[in-house]
């Protein structure tokens, strides 16, 4: 008899059809299949045939228009298991992966959020991501598995459903790059724990060639986050520091002109982190190089 999927996988996707293909294929073929979900940023590609073609069981939610991360939001809103484990279009999750993920937030009903151990590329070579949240100072809570953290791989993650709700999901202000850590600081804010489990692992198989505008839109989102969340002092050390590197480098001029575009909306929307967040979120701006 076949039991009811706790948890479901939410895929966000944008004309990468193939990519995609692969990523179906390896969460259908595990062993409990879990309930997935395609939320299409309204490709242009053969992404909305293909799957109607070959993947008839995959539910599919066709947006009208690109909404970056926020077709995340629209996902978890769709589905209604308690637990949504993110992938992208070319991630995926190793067997057993997501029955303990749903094992540990059946176990620790604060825990809102699980980082993933990730594994890189066909040679599966660990990414460099796992050492840094696994040594986060921040350390074990009592009620918590794994390493307390505030940052994650939103393709390597499962969240429960009513923290993911409660902290607001993805924020609108940021669209896509680098939103991970504002939603990080959200959960903990709303008093939801968020940890690195080394022992749920996800497999992620990037395109080497990152696309067009990433890197500054990570530089923005990162510099937006500051302005949303952290103290202004922080912010505008911040802002200074992108300053500096615009006179000599063309991206960080590009994200700084996007963040002043954006800053208005920033400062409207700014609510500044608990003092224990705040406290935490310091802690790990001393641990980075």
């Amino acid at each position: 008899m076949n039991r009811t999927p706790t948890t479901g996988v939410v895929i966000a996707t944008r004309d990468r059809s193939n990519s995609l293909a692969r990523t179906l294929r390896h969460l259908l073929d595990l062993p409990d299949r879990p309930e997935i979900l395609v939320v299409d940023n309204a490709s242009t590609d053969d992404t909305r045939p293909r799957l109607a073609r070959d993947f008839p069981q995959v539910e599919v939610l066709p947006l009208a228009s690109n909404q970056g991360a926020l077709a995340r939001n629209l996902g978890v809103r769709a589905l209604r298991t308690p637990y949504v484990a993110f992938s992208d279009d070319d991630s995926w999750w190793a067997p057993g992966a997501l029955d303990r993920a749903a094992e540990l937030m059946d176990s620790h009903p604060r825990l809102g959020l699980i980082s993933a151990r990730t594994l890189v590329g066909p040679a599966e070579e660990p990414d460099p991501l796992n050492d840094v949240l696994a040594a986060s100072p921040l350390g074990p809570a009592h009620d918590l598995p794994g390493t307390q953290v505030l940052g994650f791989l939103a393709c390597a993650c499962v969240v429960r459903r009513t923290a993911f709700l409660d902290a607001g999901g993805f924020h609108d202000l940021l669209f896509f790059g680098a939103e991970e850590t504002l939603l990080a600081y959200d959960l903990a804010a709303h008093g939801w724990g968020v940890t690195h489990c080394p022992d749920v692992v996800a497999h992620h198989h990037p395109d080497p060639a990152p696309r067009d505008g990433r890197p500054v839109r990570v530089l923005r989102n990162e510099l937006l986050t500051a302005w949303l969340r952290r103290p202004l002092p922080h912010a505008l050390d911040r802002t200074r520091g992108l300053a500096a590197d615009a006179r000599r480098d063309r991206a960080a001029r590009q994200a700084l002109r996007q963040t002043l575009t954006r800053l208005p909306a920033a400062l409207r929307a700014r609510r500044p982190l608990p003092p224990h967040v705040e406290r935490a979120a310091r802690t790990l701006d001393g641990a980075q190089p």
